[in-house]
C-alpha cells in the first residue's frame, strides 16, 4: 500500500514539472572563424531567475551517440543529479588544431588554434550563455571533453582556475608530445604532464579521469600497460605531488574491456555527472 501511495506522489510530481529540454544554437565565432553549433541542455523546471552550475562538454556532437539527453532524464528522474545546465560544443574538421594545448602546439604543430579555442570558450561562449541564455550568475562551472577533446578540457582548465572548479578527462589524449618519440626515453616531452609538474596547486580544481583497458594496443614502453593508461596514472602522480588527494580531488576509473569510442563513454557518463553535480 505505501509503495503504491509513493508511485502515485511521484507520478503527480512528475505532472507538475516540465522536462529536460534539448536545442541547437548556432554561434559565428570571431576567434575560430566559423560557425559553432552549440547543443544546450537544460534541467527539468527550468527557471532562468536562478542560479544554476554549468558543464561544458568538448566533442558534443558525439553526445547525440551516447545519448545525453537520455542519460540525463534517467538521472534526474531518479533525483540523483543537480540540476545543471549542460553544453555540447560540437567540434568539426578543425578539430585536431583547435584541441590539444593553447601555449604549445605538438611537435607536428597539431593544436595550433588550441589557443584560439581557448578565447573562444572565455571570451565568446561564456558571456553569450550569461547574457542569451542565462542571465543569473552560474554557481560553478566545470568543463569536460573525450580524446583529444579531454585533453584540450584539461588544458583550459588548469590553465584558468578561477573559472573553472571541476574537469572530467574520458580517455584522454595525454600523450600529446612536444618531440617526436625516442625510444631512449619513450615516457618524455608530455606536454601536459610538464604543464602540471611546472604549475602550482590551485586548491578549488578537482579532476575526473576514465580510461579503458581497450583504448588502445600501444606500449611504447613495454611495461605490459597500455599507453593511455600508463599517461593517466603519470597524470595523477603528478597531480598529486602537487598536493591533490585521491580520492578526495582525484578520481579514476579504469573500463574493464571499455574502448576509446562514445559507447563506453557513454556508460561511465552517469557516474562523471553524477561526481561532477551531485544531488
Amino acid at each position: 500500500m505505501v509503495s503504491k501511495i509513493i508511485t502515485l506522489l511521484k507520478a503527480l510530481l512528475q505532472r507538475n514539472q516540465t522536462p529536460l529540454t534539448k536545442t541547437t544554437h548556432h554561434y559565428n565565432s570571431k576567434h575560430l572563424k566559423r560557425t559553432v553549433t552549440i547543443d544546450l541542455y537544460l534541467p527539468p523546471n527550468y527557471n532562468k531567475k536562478r542560479p544554476y552550475p554549468l558543464l561544458l562538454l568538448n566533442d558534443g556532437q558525439d553526445l547525440l551517440q551516447m545519448k545525453m539527453e537520455e542519460i540525463l532524464t534517467q538521472l534526474y528522474e531518479k533525483n540523483t543529479l543537480k540540476s545543471h545546465i549542460a553544453i555540447g560544443i560540437h567540434a568539426d574538421k578543425n578539430r585536431i588544431q583547435e584541441y590539444g594545448t593553447a601555449h604549445q602546439p605538438d611537435y607536428k604543430n597539431r593544436g595550433s588554434k588550441a589557443a584560439a579555442y581557448t578565447q573562444f570558450i572565455k571570451e565568446e561562449l561564456l558571456p553569450w550563455l550569461k547574457e542569451e541564455i542565462h542571465p543569473k550568475h552560474f554557481t560553478e562551472i566545470a568543463i569536460a571533453g573525450f580524446s583529444l577533446g579531454g585533453l584540450s578540457a584539461l588544458d583550459i582548465a588548469w590553465k584558468n582556475p578561477s573559472i573553472f572548479t571541476k574537469i572530467g578527462v574520458f580517455s584522454g589524449a595525454l600523450w600529446w608530445r612536444s618531440q617526436a618519440f625516442d625510444e631512449a626515453n619513450p615516457d618524455a616531452d608530455r606536454i601536459i604532464h610538464t604543464n602540471i609538474e611546472h604549475g602550482t596547486h590551485q586548491p578549488n580544481l578537482k579532476f575526473w579521469l576514465q580510461t579503458g583497458t581497450n583504448d588502445e594496443t600501444d606500449d611504447r614502453n613495454k611495461n605490459g600497460i597500455i599507453d593511455s593508461i600508463d599517461d593517466t596514472t603519470d597524470l595523477i602522480k603528478a597531480l598529486k605531488e602537487k598536493g591533490y588527494r585521491q580520492p578526495q580531488e582525484i578520481q579514476y576509473t579504469e573500463v574493464q574491456d571499455g574502448e576509446h569510442n562514445p559507447q563506453t563513454w557513454a556508460k561511465v557518463m552517469p557516474q562523471f555527472l553524477q561526481w561532477c553535480y551531485p544531488k
